[in-house]
């Protein structure tokens, strides 16, 4: 059993990319996070700015959007930030019907469509 796993370790070796996602690109986030430094965005760090009214309905914003099992572990984890009574959403969501529910169900938590600013993404 011994000389079988070192076998297996010497071709895994010796064979590279076998099994492995050796010839894959990394992510490259650098452009989104530089359009995140140039101020002109809303990032999590702004809810400290708010008032208490906006972290409570940042509240249950997340708690809508976590509760629907129906939503991918993207959706729920969509970034929620509500500064002056809005409430904008950013992050990538698996599909364009995807994006439309967690607008949805924002909306509902936060009083209204016209209070809900939707910048997600739908993922490439």
């Amino acid at each position: 059993m011994r000389r079988l796993l070192v076998v297996g370790l010497v071709v895994a070796t010796l064979l590279p990319g076998v099994g492995f996602a050796a010839n894959s690109a990394a992510p490259d986030n650098t452009g989104k996070n530089e359009r995140d430094r140039d101020g002109k965005t809303v990032v999590p760090t702004d809810q400290s700015k708010g008032t208490n009214d906006d972290v409570k309905t940042t509240q249950k914003v997340r708690k809508a959007i976590v509760g629907d099992k129906a939503l991918s572990t993207s959706a729920h984890n969509v970034k929620v930030i509500t500064l002056n009574g809005t409430t904008t959403l950013r992050g990538p969501v698996k599909d364009d019907a995807e994006k439309t529910k967690v607008a949805q169900l924002a909306a509902n938590a936060a009083g209204g469509a016209a209070k809900v600013k939707n910048e997600l993404e739908v993922a490439k």
